[in-house]
């Protein structure tokens, strides 16, 4: 049987490259490039697909260093036909998050920059500041990420005392509300002395700040003001007048010089070196400066592609009063019209994209360049630490080069009960988030009371690269899944173990693992009595350390949310007719049992299946008579 792996790359093969190129329709749609080893490498869109994908392998047509990489180790093409362009772009999006295709820019998520979530899904809508976008809910918004932190935080602090809103996540008194409410900084939710849509009104005024929508909200404010007072309801206008007060410290000396004050505009420009490029997304409404945002990519990709994949992502979420008339852009981008006919489908307006040459608005670009310059001398800084301390790493282990991927695992239990483990990579010696993994610990000898972290390790070492000991042709050097060196958190015994399972899976001559013990940050090799001479402080010792403790934490959440995740159905597990699968659709729609407490029996029904009379068993079982 022959293995994808020994498939020829199309370039190699004209004549079935030939035939598959005249298989791909001319109409909107995706497409899709394995290689080898029949992993998705990247993912694009087009309005015209057999074109596009043509393009990909034209002798003498202009491509980047990274575009040709790919198309040599192409073997396969796929593609998915779509409607219209808008289907086209929204479905790449989304496939490109699942798939995460190496070659595709891919936005790196920079714990630096904080999130605003507002949760619609809830009756009563909760704000907080995360730096965790987790698209759980499709009803729960997100705007940024913000560059200030202490602006975003302040923002939030004058919103909640303009507006009455929620000041606790958890209610202070069973039945009565606290002092909040008294002093008119919360309308009672607790005690549901507001109803969820009065309550949501307020919540959709706030929502405008953070949709650059400030002086439109100054505006719906000012004429209910005249109105109240009008009617001579001289309490809600002076209301009204310290909101618009507030509102308008918060947009107070953030006025930008531009020609047309009544147009909506983005901005966005990079800066960029070979390895990392920063993005600056300026938002500017009515003359305003209202928001600030920031990303960060590989600079794998031209210039006008990584422009044209910050605006696609941050657009796809957004209302259409959100979307402006009118982007700006440092670089032309490869599909401008697509991503222009889309928003403006979107927005009802038209949507205008443009790289200006001249005047004010080039000067737009160039300072919102500037500020992406700054934030890129601060990557290049920690990117020079980091530098330094893999080559110190890669001097102490003896490496051939610098450890491009490092991985650090460990084990996370309370005496062997929800024992689980963590994969964490770091890549060029920073996090590489999305490709952690979770473990849960499968093996039936570790169980409450009896724990085994050797065996634990051994069994996640071995799910981790099964694959590879089950099938010897797949590509190991130059693989972006294959780690350069992998970090034990433990000592001799740990690491033996883990050697013992590599061993097994000839694949211990084609790995480099070490153990880092926590006592003395002492490294030990494979076979070696005595850690190596190394000190405590010197900085690939302390990437190591960074790595275990990032490990360490990470098998440690999981493991808290096992355990949490666990004590909640047992709290579930006492009412009759709710088995394991309706406990987790009713934690899944309320995320906690506190929430399923509060809510009314109408509430619980909504829930896919949960009917009227299992509701009504819920409730009662939380508010016996």
């Amino acid at each position: 049987m022959t293995t994808s792996a020994q498939i020829l790359p199309l370039v190699k093969d004209p004549e079935r490259l030939e035939n598959r190129l005249a298989e791909i329709p001319p109409e909107p749609g995706v497409y899709f490039m394995r290689d080898g080893s029949d992993r998705i490498i990247y993912i694009g869109k087009s309005r015209k697909l057999r074109s596009r994908v043509r393009s990909y392998f034209r002798e003498g047509y202009t491509k980047s260093e990274r575009i040709a990489t790919m198309a040599r180790q192409v073997t396969e093409i796929e593609f998915i036909v779509t409607d219209t362009e808008a289907e086209a772009l929204a479905l790449e999006a989304n496939l490109i998050k699942q798939h995460q295709p190496y070659f595709n820019v891919l936005l790196k998520d920079d714990k630096k920059y904080p999130y605003v979530c507002i949760t619609w899904s809830e009756d009563y809508p909760r704000i907080f500041i995360t730096r965790k976008r987790q698209l759980g809910k499709e009803k729960d918004k997100f705007y940024g990420p913000y560059t200030d932190t202490g602006l975003l935080r302040e923002i939030l602090r004058i919103s909640k005392r303009i507006f009455a809103l929620r000041q606790r996540p958890q209610p202070l008194f069973k039945d009565r509300p606290c002092l909040n409410y008294d002093m008119g900084r919360c309308p009672g939710v607790c005690q549901q002395l507001i109803s969820p849509s009065e309550y949501r009104k307020t919540v959709q005024k706030v929502a405008m700040v953070f949709q650059g929508r400030t002086q439109e909200l100054i505006d719906i404010l000012s004429e209910q003001m005249h109105k109240a007072a009008e009617a001579l309801n001289f309490e809600s206008a002076a209301r009204i007048r310290d909101q618009i007060s507030g509102l308008k410290s918060l947009t107070a000396d953030q006025k930008v010089s531009l020609p047309d004050d009544t147009v909506s505009r983005d901005a966005i420009a990079l800066a960029a070196d070979t390895q990392h490029a920063c993005i600056q997304l300026f938002q500017i409404r009515a003359g305003q400066l209202v928001g600030r945002l920031a990303f960060v990519a590989d600079a794998q990709a031209e210039s006008g592609a990584i422009l044209q994949r910050v605006l696609e992502e941050h657009y796809q979420t957004a209302d259409a009063v959100e979307i402006p008339t009118e982007i700006l852009v440092q670089h032309e981008l490869p599909d401008t019209e697509i991503l222009a006919d889309v928003l403006t489908q979107r927005k009802g307006r038209k949507v205008t994209i443009v790289a200006p040459q001249r005047q004010t608005k080039a000067e737009l670009i160039e300072m919102v360049e500037r500020n992406a310059q700054y934030e890129l001398q601060r990557m290049q800084k920690l990117g020079d630490r980091n530098t330094q301390a893999m080559q110190d790493l890669a001097d102490i282990l003896d490496l051939p080069e610098l450890p491009h991927r490092i991985e650090g695992y460990d084990i996370s239990h309370i005496q062997g009960s929800n024992a689980v483990a963590s994969q964490v990579v770091f890549i060029d010696g920073l996090p590489a988030k999305q490709n952690y993994r979770h473990y849960k610990i499968k093996n039936p000898t570790v169980t409450i009371g009896h724990s085994d972290d050797f065996a634990s390790l051994a069994e996640v070492i071995q799910r981790r690269f099964r694959k590879y000991s089950e099938d010897s042709q797949l590509p190991r050097a130059g693989n972006p899944d294959w780690p350069d060196l992998i970090m034990i958190d433990g000592g001799k015994g740990q690491l033996s173990s883990v050697v013992g399972v590599l061993q097994e899976m000839n694949l211990l001559e084609d790995l480099r693992v070490v153990s880092l013990a926590k006592q003395r940050e002492e490294i030990f090799l494979p076979g070696e009595s005595q850690p190596l001479p190394t000190d405590a402080e010197q900085p690939g010792v302390q990437l190591l350390r960074r790595l275990r403790d990032e490990a360490h934490r990470f098998a440690v959440s999981f493991h808290r949310q096992q355990r949490s995740d666990k004590l909640k159905r047992s709290r579930l597990d006492e009412i009759p007719g709710l088995g394991h699968h309706r406990q987790k659709q009713l934690l899944g729609h309320f995320r906690s049992v506190d929430y399923i407490r509060q809510a009314t029996p109408a509430q619980l029904a909504e829930v896919p299946g949960i009917g009227p009379r299992l509701a009504q068993e819920i409730y009662d079982y939380f508010h016996p008579a």
